[in-house]
Parts: structure tokens; C-alpha cells; sequence
């Protein structure tokens, strides 16, 4: 095991246990933990003004540390008092992976940190955005139940044949303008790919409309009122930049409603819109609202066309409560009703998520189909019928039968027996020497062996995923780019040295330090560098070392003059220590 397991972690099923990695905290550099320590101190003395009250006492709550990189498993020692976990993972990974394991309460956490060079913003999912913006706002328990309910619902959302190729795209753009040292030409042929992929996706599938949903709700959440918000999305709580962006009137503030499942995103750029939620419970409505769209609860030859499109795993339940998983190619319709389904490839029939008992992937290694509907010329389903009812329309054991069902659908063959749930209704026949017929084509032949025909009315439920976690092997869908490390040339250890030390002299772990000779080595070998002085410079300042402070200072205008994208980084830091907003 790579990972420290706990109570809510042992509930995980294997397929999303792949996706877990080890956190390697020993990995962290001095420069990122500075570079966790700044962004902190920055957002913690804005965000305790402009955040959602939840924030600064989840902060607590949750055990995550101004000074440190938090440790994903001791912080789980402290989320399991609020009915939650933390895992690390690589990155991005699948949107359904993701939010399942919402759906299990359990946060997933992108263990790798933004480079300095990115540090107001990265598109890469990393601990910043992960532990500090989500993990505090979990603790309050309206929104935590929110989150665990989008996870649930989330999970279910069925996908088009696109959605997965897009997110390959976006995450392999993500790690590419994370890595150091990546072209322009590599990065702008990432956006051109991920342009090209957008303009041809068609329709927005579920999945794509309840992610916009994620978005612009747990990542780039305000609460309160358009005219007066507060910030809780993790995206927002966890940007430099975007945290003091949103509260200008350059960004549209828009009351939320399930509308904004159709404001489409681009994780790239800062958003020029944001909605706004009066309360955490709103959310819950919302997503309830949405949710009443979905296959996952309509059902019917929509959700089945749905799954058909996607070309994946998926799920259909049908009113006996019978649920075929597979992989759906087919679906044949009478008057906007659902006639006949087929998958292709394994399959599995289940009632109520368990497995029926001979009925998995071996005995249905390539595909199942079923008629759905009634019978022609008879009123009552054959669900409805009684045990009196089946004998007259000879719908009984040993019996040579013809069935006609109203879609069109024409089987013939010998019952062998039928299977019941719990209720008694049947819900599934078998024959032998049968024959299904529509039209002239042949849907089932005698020589193909046992036909189990699927009883039900109509679809009542159609979603992603199969109905039993364990009927299929889902445990090889890891994405095979990973994130690239830093490379680490002298130079680089260098520096990594010198933002040592001087944690070393802070921390009080090495007071023998000469802060004066690191900052003199710094501007000779490293005078690009400016988060190493601005950190010294905190020192001086504690210290009462002001000629010291002062030299730093000339230093730090010399470094905007030449840099001055940084200016304002540099001018934030040093405000920081200057109005002593954070406690050092």
C-alpha cells in the first residue's frame, strides 16, 4: 500500500485506489515551501477579509498550516473528525474518478506544488489549490454534505465520446505550462488542439454540463449577494491573483441557478463572470434541479441514445429494477419509446447494485439484448402480470411461445424458467431454441445458445458506470502522462541551499546562520531571485536590523526594475511583513 490507510479510506473500491499515490513529502524543496508560505500569508490576511467565514476556521479545523506544506495523511487525523479523508494523486484525473471519490468523502489532493514562476495562478491542479482552497471549506457541514452529494450524483453523469479525449487534452496542457522549460510552441499547440476539440464537441454531454456546475460552483463559488459576495471556491481561495480580480467590477457577478450549467469555462484564463449562491443550501437545490434532467432519473430512449453516444461503460435500469451494464451500441425505437437494446461486449445483469447470480461478464462475454415494452394487442406488462396471468397468455415453463411486443420485436422460442425480485415481479425469461426477430434482420438466433430475455416496461434509469463496482475490471484507466519534476541542475541546488538556511534560522533549528552572507551569496549568484529576500528581509525587520532592511530593499527595487512582472509580488510580500497583517 502506498498510502496510509484509515476508515473512510478502507470504503474506497479498488478502481478508485489506483489513482492514489504516495505524497513523498521528504520531495518538497525549501523553495516550495516557501512558495506555500507566501501564497498563504498573502491570501490568509486578504482572504480573512473577502472570504466566506468558514475559511479561516476551516483552516484550523482542517489542520492546514500558514508556515508548512500540510501533510496530507496527519490532516487526515483531523478531517476524520468531520467525516472526511485526503488522498494524493497525479494531477488531474478523470472527471466521474473524481467525483466519486467525492461521493465517498474523501478530497482529492494534487500533491504537487506550483513552480515560483507561476505562483498567482497554474492551470495544474496542485497542494495550493487542493488543501488550501478546498480541504477548509469542507468543515462546515452544510457544504460538505453539498460536495459528497455532488460526488454522488456526479459520478452517474454520462459522458459523450469526446469528453475523454478533451480531458486528456487539458491535462496534458496542464503539465506542460507547469513544467519549466516547456516552448511556446509546445504550449500553443496545446491550445490549438484543446481550441479544435471544443469547437467540434457537438452537444454538451451530462458530464460536461454538471462539471460547469463544479466549476463555477466548488471552484469558483461566490456567496452572498452580487452587489456584497464572499469567496468559498477552492479555485478563487487558492489564487493570488483571481482572489482580488473577482472583487472588481471588471468580473460579472451572476445569481447562481442551474443556468450556469450552460456557461462553458476556460481553465486557462481568469473567468470574466462569476455566480453567486445566497447559501450552501441553495447549492443542494440546484444540483437537485439538475440532477431531475438527468438520465440518471428520466430514464426513457433519451438516456439510452445518451449511453449509446458515450461508447463507455454504462447503465441501464429498467422498472422491474433489472439492471444491464455494458457498453450500449444500440437502441432501436418505437414512437419516441425505447423497442430494443443491445450492448456489445461484456455484460453484467444486476438488481439493486449486486450482481445476478450467473449472470456476470463470463456468461455474457458478448453483449446482451432485450426487448422493452409491452406486448402487442395486451394492456397489462408482463412485470404486472400474476402468476394467473403469465399461464394465460402461455408465458410459463415448458411452454413453446410467440411473444409480438409493440415496438416491433418478434421472439419465439421454449421457456425454460423465470427470475423474480423481491417483489415477485419477474423480471427476466429464459429460452431455448429462441429466435428475435425485427423486420427481417435477426437479433438473436437458436445456435447462439440461452436467450435471457430482459422483462421491463420501460427504462427508468440510465447513468455511467456499471450497476455492481465489481462486475468488471476497472482497474486500468490511470492516464499514462504524468507530471514532470524539476529538474535539478547546481545551479537550481543552489538556490534550494540558500532557502533552507534561512527556514533553518526562522524555524530556530540553525540560529547560527549568517542571514547577511546568504542575501550577499543570493544577489551574486541568484540576483533574479526575489522571494528569498523578501523572506530575509522579514527577518531584518523582526530583528530591528533596519540598514539591513534598507540594503534589501535597494536590492529588491533593483530586481522590479529589471523584472517587473514581479514588482507587485514583491511589493505584496513586503507589505506583508511591514503591516505585520499575518503572524510571523
Amino acid at each position: 500500500m502506498q498510502y496510509q490507510s484509515n476508515p473512510i479510506l478502507d470504503r474506497l473500491p479498488s478502481h478508485l485506489r489506483q489513482y492514489i499515490k504516495p505524497q513523498n513529502y521528504g520531495d518538497y524543496s525549501p523553495i516550495d515551501q516557501a512558495v506555500w508560505r507566501y501564497v498563504m500569508r498573502k491570501n490568509v490576511a486578504y482572504l480573512s477579509q473577502v472570504a466566506h467565514g468558514s475559511y479561516l476556521s476551516g483552516l484550523q479545523k482542517t489542520g492546514i498550516s500558514i508556515e508548512n506544506i500540510p501533510n496530507m495523511y496527519g490532516m487526515n487525523r483531523i478531517l476524520k473528525e468531520i467525516g472526511w479523508a485526503a488522498v494524493a494523486v497525479d494531477g488531474f484525473i478523470p472527471p466521474a474518478a473524481f467525483m466519486e471519490f467525492q461521493a465517498y468523502n474523501v478530497l482529492v489532493i494534487a500533491s504537487d506544488i506550483r513552480q515560483l514562476d507561476h505562483i498567482e495562478y497554474t492551470p495544474a491542479p496542485d497542494i495550493i489549490h487542493e488543501g488550501a482552497g478546498h480541504a477548509p471549506i469542507i468543515a462546515n457541514p452544510e457544504y460538505a454534505e453539498y460536495l459528497r452529494r455532488f460526488g454522488e450524483i456526479g459520478c452517474k453523469a454520462i459522458s459523450s465520446a469526446k469528453d475523454y479525449e478533451l480531458y486528456e487534452a487539458v491535462r496534458h496542457l496542464s503539465i506542460i505550462k507547469e513544467a519549466p522549460g516547456t516552448s511556446e510552441e509546445a504550449i500553443t499547440e496545446a491550445e490549438k488542439h484543446i481550441d479544435e476539440l471544443q469547437i467540434n464537441m457537438g452537444p454538451p454531454s451530462e458530464m460536461a454540463l454538471i462539471r460547469n456546475l463544479h466549476w463555477w460552483t466548488v471552484e469558483y463559488g461566490l456567496i452572498g449577494t452580487p452587489e456584497a459576495p464572499k469567496i468559498y471556491g477552492a479555485g478563487l481561495l487558492s489564487s493570488i491573483g483571481e482572489s482580488s480580480w473577482c472583487m472588481t467590477d471588471k468580473v460579472l457577478k451572476i445569481p447562481y441557478s442551474s443556468e450556469a450549467a450552460h456557461a462553458s469555462f476556460d481553465i486557462t484564463k481568469p473567468q470574466p463572470q462569476l455566480f453567486v449562491t445566497p447559501d450552501f443550501a441553495f447549492l443542494s437545490q440546484v444540483l437537485e434541479e439538475f440532477a431531475n434532467t438527468m438520465a440518471l432519473r428520466k430514464g426513457g430512449l433519451d438516456g439510452l441514445e445518451k449511453l449509446v453516444a458515450s461508447e463507455a461503460l454504462g447503465t441501464v435500469e429498467l422498472s422491474t429494477g433489472l439492471q444491464i451494464s455494458g457498453v450500449f451500441t444500440r437502441a432501436i425505437a418505437f414512437e419516441g419509446k425505447t423497442a430494443y437494446l443491445q450492448t456489445t461486449g461484456p455484460t453484467a445483469l444486476a438488481y439493486r447494485e449486486k450482481e445476478l447470480i450467473g449472470h456476470g461478464t463470463a456468461f455474457h462475454p458478448d453483449g446482451f439484448g432485450a426487448p422493452i415494452g409491452k406486448l402487442k394487442g395486451i394492456n397489462l406488462p408482463i412485470e404486472d402480470m400474476s402468476p394467473r396471468d403469465l399461464k394465460a397468455y402461455n408465458i410459463y415453463e415448458g411452454e413453446q411461445v410467440t411473444l409480438e411486443f409493440e415496438g416491433g420485436i418478434h421472439l419465439q422460442g421454449e421457456i425454460i424458467t423465470g427470475t423474480r425480485n423481491l417483489r415477485g415481479e419477474i423480471i427476466l425469461i429464459t429460452f431455448q431454441n429462441c429466435t428475435v426477430r425485427y423486420k427481417d434482420e435477426y437479433l438473436f438466433r437458436p445456435e447462439w445458445g440461452l436467450y435471457h430475455m430482459a422483462v421491463g416496461e420501460n427504462i427508468v434509469s440510465a447513468f455511467n458506470g456499471p450497476a455492481d463496482l465489481s462486475s468488471f475490471d476497472l482497474n486500468s484507466h490511470v492516464p499514462e502522462e504524468t507530471t514532470i519534476k524539476v529538474h535539478k541542475d547546481p545551479k537550481r541546488e543552489q538556490l534550494e541551499k540558500f532557502y533552507g538556511q534561512i527556514r533553518e534560522f526562522r524555524e530556530g533549528t540553525n540560529t547560527t546562520i549568517s542571514r547577511n552572507k546568504v542575501f550577499q551569496e543570493l544577489k551574486a549568484s541568484h540576483p533574479e531571485d526575489w522571494m528569498l529576500s523578501v523572506e530575509i528581509y522579514e527577518l531584518a525587520r523582526a530583528e530591528g536590523n533596519e540598514a539591513f532592511a534598507t540594503e534589501i530593499l535597494e536590492h529588491l527595487e533593483q530586481v522590479k526594475s529589471e523584472r517587473p512582472e514581479v514588482g507587485h509580488l514583491i511589493d505584496g510580500g513586503i507589505t506583508l511583513v511591514d503591516d505585520s497583517k499575518v503572524a510571523l
